[in-house]
């Protein structure tokens, strides 16, 4: 069975629960050896080592490099490292890249440098970009030495550019033709190869110096008369083309738009210098929608789950600490009204469905918010508009909703102004929220920050204590 056939997504758990038989298998004949009182104990149990190891080894050699990085994930410390060492040399380097940043980190620890050497000299020139910075730097040195001056200056310039970009995403492998050749003279040039790049749905067409000149698709390619020059079927209008300063939000969005498989990344001088995937798209908005998900949890980077207790409390601890403190403040603003809720004890069954609905609904506001702004569909001077609009949708809600909380207080507890208390409080809370949803995102977006990170966590200190202040305040001022 290849690769090629083994690429079905709904296998993926197949595949892991095969591997985890496997070594639970394993583990079981294994002690069950160990505890037979046999003549050669010891080749007895070398032997069926090695058979099960056998069967596991081929298990994953019929999988496809991003399967095994999945089931890696999935594999507590011990077994991972075990599955790792069985997986073939020449493979380590793609399998590394399939894994998360946080896995990645405990299989290179477990690697030797000549280890680590051999699988990145294993990665083409943009591959072992993405891999570089997790390498120790006496091995990039290595490999870089090991690069013939084409590699060697690639690899600098991918490595150049920050993360968020198109240079750091683009590809060197392509396919470049020139314009005054037939389409027959390219298409032998193109039996030629091997293969093509993957994702190859047009050609570029350049100059002597690699000045971008048009596209040819493969579709014009294989219609058109093979007696014709590129030049007559090639587009040279509206072709996109991305420079590697753009940004890798904006790309990802004209990918969607437009449909692109492929397109030129090009410099200043419009020399053709790399493409854009749509894989490589496709990568980049995962990873950044799993980013922004950890964000607004609070969390600043992907965690290993089976990572050690100190790790995973260095992750977690910093948004937890501002959490401790918003929950103390949150704690004193209900101690400034502990004789209101003495004389009432309505009120302190009553006071969490208050803050509750306000952070639910400003963690709406704020992830509308931070969608469009990484859509590029709001710009800074939008605020004055957006918080008009949010606050309609808020006073609209916190009026109906507020009242129909409002008409079940007064049902349970029998008093119209407490009623009447909670629907003010409910529509001032939300009102609230949507003015922390707005301008938190956008005021984070506007100094430089990541609007995502901890939004969630504010609003819901923010609708926790004013929610709270607002209702035992109105309770306060009104009912007693």
């Amino acid at each position: 069975m290849t690769q090629e056939e083994e690429l079905h997504p709904d296998d993926v758990q197949q595949h892991l629960r095969e591997v985890q038989d496997l070594l639970a298998r394993q583990k079981a004949v294994e002690n069950l050896v160990s505890q037979q009182d046999v003549p050669r104990h010891e080749m007895v149990e070398s032997l069926v080592h090695k058979q099960q190891q056998a069967e596991l080894a081929a298990k994953l050699e019929e999988l496809h490099s991003a399967d095994i990085g999945y089931i890696l994930e999935a594999l507590p410390l011990e077994e991972r490292l075990y599955v790792w060492n069985l997986i073939k040399a020449e493979r380590d380097g793609e399998v590394l890249l399939e894994v998360s940043d946080a896995v990645r980190e405990s299989l290179i620890e477990s690697m030797a440098p000549a280890e680590l050497k051999a699988a990145a000299e294993s990665l083409d020139a943009d591959e072992l970009a993405d891999l570089a910075p997790d390498l120790p730097p006496e091995v990039i040195q290595d490999v870089f030495q090991s690069l013939d001056p084409e590699g060697r200056e690639q690899l600098r310039a991918a490595m150049s550019y920050p993360e968020d970009s198109v240079g750091a995403l683009m590809v060197f492998d392509m396919v470049t033709v020139r314009e005054d050749v037939s389409l027959e003279v390219v298409l032998r040039y193109l039996r030629r190869f091997e293969e093509l790049p993957d994702h190859t749905d047009k050609l570029f067409v350049v100059d002597r110096e690699d000045h971008l000149k048009g596209i040819l698709t493969l579709e014009c390619l294989l219609i058109n008369d093979p007696e014709k020059e590129v030049a007559e079927v090639m587009r040279s209008e509206t072709v996109i083309s991305f420079t590697p300063e753009d940004e890798a939000d904006e790309a990802a969005q004209a990918f969607e738009r437009y449909d692109l498989v492929s397109a030129p990344v090009i410099d200043s001088e419009k020399r053709v210098i790399g493409r854009l995937t749509v894989a490589d798209v496709v990568d980049y908005i995962r990873e950044e929608s799993e980013a922004e998900i950890l964000s607004n949890a609070g969390l600043r980077e992907g965690e290993d789950i089976f990572a050690s207790v100190w790790d995973s409390v260095k992750n977690r601890w910093a948004w937890l600490a501002v959490n401790l403190v918003t929950a103390f403040v949150a704690s004193r603003v209900i101690g400034l009204f502990e004789g209101s809720i003495e004389k009432l004890v309505a009120l302190a069954a009553l006071m969490p469905i208050v803050a509750g609905i306000g952070g639910n609904s400003g963690n709406q506001t704020t992830t509308m918010i931070v969608r469009a702004i990484a859509m590029g569909q709001v710009e800074p001077s939008a605020m004055k508009r957006l918080l008009k609009k949010e606050l309609g949708v808020a006073l609209f809600n916190g009026i109906a909703w507020g009242g129909l909380l409002g008409v079940l207080a007064w049902w349970l507890y029998g008093s119209v102004s407490l009623g009447l208390v909670m629907t003010g409080a409910m529509a001032l809370n939300l009102l609230l929220a949507a003015c922390a949803g707005v301008i938190i995102p956008m005021l984070r977006e506007r100094l430089g920050a990541d609007p995502a990170i901890g939004g969630s966590v504010m609003i819901t200190a923010l609708t926790d204590s004013g929610g709270f202040f607002i209702f035992l305040g109105l309770a306060t001022l009104f009912l007693l």
